[in-house]
């Protein structure tokens, strides 16, 4: 029987899908600074990372069943376009750093507090590492939605997409 892997079956993206979507930067564009990294990989009607772009750097066009590309010369990694899209599949890499810095969409409460020390998980919601929370955004134009970027070691800048949940019973 052969394993079902993907985001049609797991609900987060199999290397495979992620090596075919046009919303993933290269290496050296992540080297160069804060960059979006789009994980979208369904061909579903939607386009609101396109038009919160300021820059003209997400393309969904027509049909807008299209899967968003990513123009890495054009993304100054500002992050708008994080909380606009509502399957919470972009992110914000920077790998300029000594440390790694990944923003995200966070929509849970309690949210963390800058410098706490948090764990941070995989696409599958598996803890790959501690790291330190670096900024909480939350602001009105991202309806609820909070942004939280994380420090952590380069070797899981392409693996960590967010934190374990605050205040669960794993934390009490």
């Amino acid at each position: 029987m052969t394993q079902k892997i993907g985001v049609k079956y797991q609900g987060f993206p199999s290397d495979e899908e992620l090596a075919k979507i046009p919303g993933v930067p290269d290496a050296e564009r992540i080297k160069r600074g804060p960059v979006a990294f789009i994980e979208c990989a369904q061909e579903i009607p939607c386009n609101p990372c396109e038009e919160a772009c300021p820059y003209g750097a997400i393309q969904v066009g027509k049909p807008i069943t299209n899967l968003p590309k990513l123009d890495p010369k054009k993304c100054v990694g500002c992050g708008n376009c994080i909380a606009a899209c509502p399957g919470l599949a972009i992110f914000v890499v920077n790998g300029s750093k000594d440390k790694a810095e990944i923003s995200f969409p966070y929509e849970y409460y309690p949210l963390p507090e800058k410098g706490q020390i948090v764990d941070c998980v995989d696409r599958s919601g598996k803890t790959v590492t501690s790291g330190k929370v670096l900024r909480v955004i939350k602001s009105p134009k991202y309806d609820q939605t909070a942004v939280i970027t994380v420090e952590v070691d380069q070797e899981y800048i392409n693996v960590v997409r967010s934190i374990k949940r605050l205040g669960g019973p794993e934390h009490e």
